[in-house]
Formats: structure tokens, C-alpha cells, sequence
């Protein structure tokens, strides 16, 4: 492969592959898809004319039942995604991402879900990716970092879609599992996460916002603490997101609260329960922790 490079003169790239130890990671079962991907990055100029040819045959060798190599085509295919015409191939690349997004192989479903937020910006197969929210929510789950940012990508993608409205039984079950998010230690995910939450509360069809407010008025609490976050952008989304809650559920004078940065009053104004049962925020009940912001300590 390497002649065949220099033959075209690809000697940069053959060059950056020799830096990043693409050759060796090529040559070991265990890191060839990430040397497939690292080699499809470094070719990118080269592969747009070819995409399309080359698609072609990836999508013939992933079709098959148990395709033999199905790892690193995969991972080259997810590289080349951008330079494809996706109104000629998107089915059929959402079709193959939908499989392994449902594989029990760590690589292939985040090799899948890296597929998918390219994918899942384009609004026709934003909207073919409904049947996939029960495994998304599934994954928001994941102890990784980086998987729950691609599938919170995904998500947001697809409820941008101005035809997509968050069923009654599906809205509160993609709430739950937004809520340890708001504590993520990753600021990127809590953004994510947070702002995901505003949509599923603003898209939820009017028979699921009952069942909904229960699981929102679990968010107040650790809204409240996020309002101090060392981060600004935590900070200012999360103060934001509780005056988007507190009219949500419809209380007027927490939201006034917020409005007039009367914090530690807000906090004294939650019900008693909320206090108690929100997971992960027991400081309400009397006895502060010492990492709390020096206005609700007081």
C-alpha cells in the first residue's frame, strides 16, 4: 500500500502515516480499523472523486449477513460519509448504521453512532432515525464520555426536525435519562444535555406533558446548584433551562425568583420531597456540602 501511494504520489500522506504509526496499527488486528480510519482521513483529497465508486463497494461488503472485514470498511466508511451524495446513498448507509448501532461490540456501535451524526443532519433521515430512540436513550447510559456526546448530537439532530414531535411514553424515559447529565463531568455533555432537555419538554405531544412534569421537577434542584457552575456557559444554560421549567410546571413565582436572582430563596421555596429525592442533591435538607456556592451555604 505504501508503493501504491508513492506511486501516486501521495508522499505527504504516506509520510503522516508514518508519523501517527498508521503502518504498524495497519499491520495488528486489533488497531487495523483505526489505521483504516487514520489512512481514509489522510486520503480525504483523493477520496472525493472516488466516493462514490468506493461506496459502492462498501455498501455491497456490508450488506452481507456476516461480512468478513466488516470492522475496518466500517470505520473507512464513517471517514468518507462527507464526501458522498447522501441523496442517492443515505438510505442505504443509515440502513447499515442502524445494524451495527445495535451491535454488542463497543467499536461498532460507536463506529455506528459517529455515522449517524453525520446522517442525522440532513432532515429526511433525521426523521427515518425515529425507530432508533429506544437504543439512543439506552446509550446515553454509557460510562464514556464521548459516546454520550455523539448520541446527544444525534438526538438534538433529529428533534430539530420541524416535523418531529416526542411521544407521551418516549418524552419521559429521554428526560430520565438526561437528568445525571446536568452533573456530567464533562462541560460539553451537560450543555448537550441540558439544552436536550429544553427540546423534550417543548416537542412532547400534549398527552405526554403530564406524565412529563414529574420527571421536570426533578431537574430543579440540580438546575439550581448548576446556576453557580465554575463554568459560564454551564452557568448561564442552566439558569436559563429553570426559567424554561419553572414555566413549564407552571410556577409562577419560582420563575420570578430566577428572574431577580433571589437563588437562596428559590431553594427554601422547593417543596420539601424535591429536596430529599433528588438524585444526587441531598443539600437542600438542612446541612450543606462544602463544594456548594457560598450563596446557598448561607
Amino acid at each position: 500500500m505504501k508503493a501504491l501511494l508513492c506511486r501516486l504520489r501521495c508522499d505527504s500522506e504516506v509520510m503522516a502515516m508514518e508519523r501517527k504509526n498508521g503502518w504498524d496499527m495497519l499491520l495488528c488486528a486489533d488497531t487495523q480499523h483505526d489505521a483504516v480510519a487514520l489512512l481514509a482521513r489522510e486520503m480525504h483529497r483523493i477520496f472525493i472523486p472516488l466516493s462514490p465508486l468506493m461506496a459502492f463497494h462498501l455498501f455491497k461488503r456490508l450488506s452481507r449477513e456476516e461480512p468478513r472485514w466488516d470492522l475496518p470498511f466500517l470505520a473507512f466508511l464513517v471517514e468518507v460519509l462527507r464526501c458522498l451524495d447522501l441523496s442517492k446513498h443515505g438510505n442505504s448507509v443509515l440502513e447499515i448504521m442502524s445494524r451495527y448501532l445495535q451491535s454488542e461490540c463497543r467499536e461498532r456501535h460507536l463506529l455506528a453512532l459517529r455515522g449517524l451524526v453525520v446522517l442525522s443532519k440532513d432532515p429526511v433521515l433525521a426523521r427515518r432515525m425515529c425507530s432508533l430512540s429506544r437504543r439512543l436513550v439506552e446509550l446515553l447510559g454509557d460510562a464514556d464520555g464521548y459516546a454520550i456526546s455523539m448520541t446527544l448530537s444525534v438526538l438534538t439532530n433529529m428533534l430539530e426536525n420541524e416535523y418531529i414531535v416526542i411521544s407521551s411514553t418516549t418524552a419521559p424515559k429521554l428526560a430520565e435519562a438526561l437528568l445525571p447529565l446536568f452533573d456530567n463531568d464533562d462541560s460539553h455533555v451537560q450543555l448537550l444535555s441540558i439544552d436536550l432537555f429544553f427540546k423534550v419538554m417543548d416537542l412532547v405531544v400534549d398527552e405526554g406533558i403530564k406524565p412529563l412534569k414529574r420527571i421536570v421537577s426533578q431537574s430543579l434542584l440540580p438546575l439550581l446548584f448548576h446556576c453557580h457552575d465554575e463554568n459560564r456557559n454551564v452557568a448561564e444554560s442552566s439558569r436559563e433551562m429553570l426559567i424554561c421549567v419553572t414555566r413549564f410546571l407552571k410556577k409562577r413565582k419560582l420563575k420570578q425568583l430566577v428572574k431577580k436572582e433571589k437563588m437562596l430563596k428559590f431553594g427554601k421555596c422547593l417543596p420539601f420531597k424535591l429536596r430529599r429525592t433528588t438524585p444526587g442533591h441531598s443539600a437542600l435538607t438542612g446541612k450543606f456540602k462544602p463544594t456548594l456556592p457560598k450563596e446557598l451555604k448561607n
